[in-house]
């Protein structure tokens, strides 16, 4: 993903160059119908789209339920525990200009086949005893899931062109669900079954065993691409770095991720230091993952038909802000409205910040290399907020500065957002 090239332009799709300054994307679009999959090969493509995407947090989330038992039995310090959350969100973004690279080497289908490898092969390496092959085993899933990241949103893009908002919320929806399923139930399961962590935490691999199965036929059967499309989707899109709405799309993923991962990673302790016990503290999480569900799948559902893209990214921030607003004024008292505005809001920007990825871009090349950016910055970004979060609480000596932090970020997110949901194409060479 290296800026080596000329300046990337807003463009229109159809065009083959610059568009008029601030033309509709749909105005200038190409009358003949886009490929894409169709019948009974959409719908097993579809199945396959939504198992890969429940795997792309579980095996990640399932650490948190456990962190306590880990750091107890391994004795492994409280530092290294959250550094444990902190590498997948560092994988992610260091990891993801290697996607495109990949896609174009092996094909999305192989290329994503293998992601499911590398999940399954991680959570393997988890079994071991060392502590030092629990950390191993997180890069491998998080390098497999980095990939699976970028590539599938091109995926979409080139599989489903006409259908791209249903499947983006059914793809949203499934990243959303596996984290609530992963955080609602590795610890039910550890207990009903006397397992180990180590043995717990491999049991997700299963999913990922389950996707790779279902996934196999999809490495023979691809979508026909006429020879010109094939010949372009060869080359990496070079320029994209000079775009500002290719920047404003990476500002809006990054900003979303940032305030999502650090008020997962906090909301518990916020509400335990509330008054609540850490078992009610841990389902409130939950629940607003399971809320997250619905915001997930509706907003690129409703996307152009209700609402447009710019005010449904600002009504997302505005429920995150009532959200955090009443974290501060009743934590305790009001938990279940608040997790319901976050899970809401959190869902709805997530999901857009992938639609914005799939409608920003004019065709599966640059689909991938958008991926690629929006997810490299947007996850490093990320990775950093627990942190910040953390030392601001320390300095400050309460959750007060720590959620003023997360407002005030709000405020950019929506500029970015209404950056970003402007209908036109970023292009490059």
């Amino acid at each position: 993903m290296h800026d080596d090239g000329p300046a990337a332009t807003v463009s229109a799709p159809g065009t083959g160059g610059a568009a008029r300054p601030g033309a509709p994307a749909e105005d200038n679009a190409p009358h003949t119908p886009p490929p894409g999959a169709a019948g009974r090969r959409a719908l097993y493509l579809g199945a396959g789209v939504i198992l890969l995407a429940l795997n792309l947090r579980p095996a990640l989330v399932a650490v948190s339920p456990l962190a306590g038992t880990i750091r107890d039995e391994s004795g492994m310090s409280a530092a290294a525990t959250s550094l444990l959350t902190a590498l997948p969100l560092l994988c992610f973004g260091l990891l993801a200009p290697v996607a495109p690279r990949l896609g174009r080497r092996f094909g999305m289908e192989r290329s994503l086949l293998g992601t499911m490898v590398l999940i399954c092969a991680g959570t393997a390496l988890r079994l071991l005893d060392p502590v030092a092959a629990l950390f191993a085993g997180t890069i491998v899933i998080g390098a497999g899931i980095a990939v699976a990241n970028v590539l599938l949103p091109g995926l979409i893009k080139r599989d489903f062109p006409a259908r791209a908002g249903l499947m983006t919320g059914l793809y949203s929806m499934s990243l959303f669900g596996g984290a609530a399923l992963a955080a609602g139930v590795t610890v039910p399961v550890q207990r009903a079954a006397g397992l180990s962590w180590q043995a717990t935490l491999a049991c997700w691999g299963s999913l990922a065993v389950v996707a790779l199965v279902v996934w196999l036929p999809q490495t023979r059967a691809r979508t026909r691409t006429t020879a010109a499309a094939a010949q372009q989707a060869a080359h990496p899109v070079r320029g994209l770095w000079r775009s500002p709405l290719a920047w404003q799309v990476t500002g809006y993923m990054g900003l979303q991720s940032l305030s999502y991962y650090a008020a997962a990673a906090w909301l518990p302790t916020m509400l335990t230091d509330a008054g609540l016990s850490a078992g009610d503290a841990g389902w409130m999480l939950s629940f607003s993952s399971l809320l997250g569900i619905a915001g997930s799948f509706l907003a690129p559902v409703i996307v152009g038909r209700r609402l447009p893209a710019g005010a449904l990214a600002t009504l997302g921030a505005v429920l995150c802000a009532a959200g955090f607003a009443g974290m501060l004024a009743a934590p305790a008292g009001g938990a279940y409205v608040w997790m319901t505005l976050l899970g809401l809001g959190q869902g709805a920007a997530i999901s857009l910040a992938l639609l914005f990825i799939v409608q920003r871009a004019p065709d599966i090349r640059h689909t991938a290399q958008l991926s690629s950016m929006a997810q490299c910055f947007g996850y490093v970004l990320a990775a950093t907020g627990p942190a910040v979060l953390g030392a601001v609480h320390d300095v400050s000596g309460g959750w007060a500065a720590p959620v003023a932090v997360l407002l005030v970020l709000l405020v950019p997110q929506v500029v970015m957002g209404l950056g970003a949901a402007r209908p036109l194409h970023v292009a490059g060479r």
